[in-house]
């Protein structure tokens, strides 16, 4: 006998009452197709505060980018890992946040190479990408950068959550972002990682999703083309 859509209906309905069939009710929220990526970045992890910050993003169906400092990545090497298996992206963030711009050369080459290894060790693989502390640069650091392989990425929007912004004014500023662009946030920024579901419903509002930068252009977009772009380099 042909199944009817109302008697397929009640079918699910009572497996799912049995237990046998798990329906899913909380669905991220997004986009149904991406007419465009942002690139979302969290800087000056991993902490204790970075398991609580990758639940939120995947239960929001989000990626985004984790600028690790290197000295927390030696003293958190579980979470690096954790942050890879959660397809997030990893880039270099200097090891201790000093002012890049006033220190020497062979200051910046230890800055960024320690960070490098510490990542690698730790499971987080070589990064691509590099965001100076403060987005301070200049040619030194860019010299620096160059040596390793790396792409300075800066941002487009500034989420002012370490400045104290409210979670409204946060997921205002990520309102602003249009495709390609890239917003500041932070991994110890409780009130960016409370924005977090309503950034993913803006987001989806908009067509647009949060992908991956691009190492060649420092862009956001699609996860799948920002790993081509990094395996062509």
């Amino acid at each position: 006998m042909k199944a009817t859509p109302r008697l397929s209906l009640l079918v699910v309905v009572a497996l799912a009452a049995a237990g046998t069939l798990t329906v899913d009710t909380a669905a991220p929220a997004q986009a149904a197709t991406c007419n465009g990526y942002v690139g979302l970045t969290f800087d000056d992890g991993p902490s204790g505060n970075t398991p609580a910050l990758l639940n939120a993003l995947t239960q929001n169906g989000l990626r985004a980018t984790m600028f690790n400092q290197g000295q927390y990545a030696a003293a958190y090497p579980a979470q690096v890992k954790a942050q890879v298996n959660a397809g997030m992206q990893v880039g270099n963030h200097s090891y201790t946040h000093p002012h890049l711009t006033q220190q020497s050369q062979a200051t910046i080459d230890s800055e960024i190479s320690r960070t490098q290894q510490a990542i690698a060790a730790a499971g987080g693989g070589t990064p691509k990408l590099f965001r100076p502390p403060y987005g301070e640069t200049n040619s030194t650091v860019k010299a620096v950068e160059a040596k390793y392989g790396l792409t300075e990425i800066i941002w487009d929007v500034d989420s002012q959550d370490w400045n104290g912004a409210s979670t409204d004014a946060i997921v205002a500023a990520a309102g602003r972002l249009t495709s390609g662009q890239v917003i500041l946030m932070h991994d110890w920024a409780a009130n960016s990682r409370a924005a977090i579901p309503r950034i993913a419903q803006g987001l989806a509002s908009r067509s647009l999703c949060a992908g991956m930068i691009s190492p060649q252009t420092g862009r956001a977009v699609a996860p799948t083309a920002a790993v081509a772009a990094g395996a062509a380099r």
